[in-house]
């Protein structure tokens, strides 16, 4: 009896750590694409005799602009979509994770790091050898989301992403950040 119940215990621990359900089970995030509100600069206006008038404001462009951006490549799990690093209107950062498909799995991150994406089984392991920052978990392992990025983290010295299982130390997949 002491037997069998040491087994159950020990499946039911596998279980909860592994998380197989997690393989068959989606979880689809559309976000929209982030937007910010650009500050007003202050410009003295011209009247149509050419003589300054009073101020007027003008704003910077309001949409995001695309700063770098990679494909993903598969690792541990087929992995498909597109990551972009943008510039929103007010100097702010986000990464947008489109069209963005894996498989589910147990404590799912996104992190940004130093290390080269490489394909196949060489690339599963690298991401944590070097530098990276873990920007938050994986908010649905389909669909597109976005990740602020910290105002004191350069993400150009990250020259990649990954969707990094933090539970077993492996990349689901990753795409390379090339400026656009």
């Amino acid at each position: 009896m002491g037997l069998g119940v040491a087994a159950v215990m020990i499946a039911a621990a596998g279980l909860v750590w592994f998380k197989p359900w997690a393989l068959w089970v989606d979880e689809t995030v559309n976000e929209s694409l982030p937007s910010a509100s650009a500050p007003a600069i202050t410009s003295p206006a011209t009247t149509a005799t050419g003589t300054a008038s009073s101020t007027s404001k003008a704003t910077a462009p309001a949409g995001p602009v695309t700063l770098a951006q990679g494909t993903f490549v598969s690792h541990e799990h087929e992995t498909t979509g597109t990551a972009k690093v943008l510039r929103l209107a007010d100097g702010s950062h986000t990464l947008r994770l489109e069209g963005l498909d894996t498989s589910n799995g147990p404590d799912l991150r996104v992190w940004l790091s130093d290390a080269p994406v490489m394909e196949g089984r060489a690339g599963w392991g690298v991401f944590d050898d070097g530098r990276y920052v873990n920007l938050a978990k994986l908010k649905g392992n389909r669909g597109d989301q976005n990740y602020a990025l910290p105002a004191d983290v350069d993400w150009s010295t990250y020259p990649s992403v990954s969707i990094w299982c933090d539970r077993f130390d492996v990349s689901f997949g990753a795409a390379t950040l090339a400026r656009a």
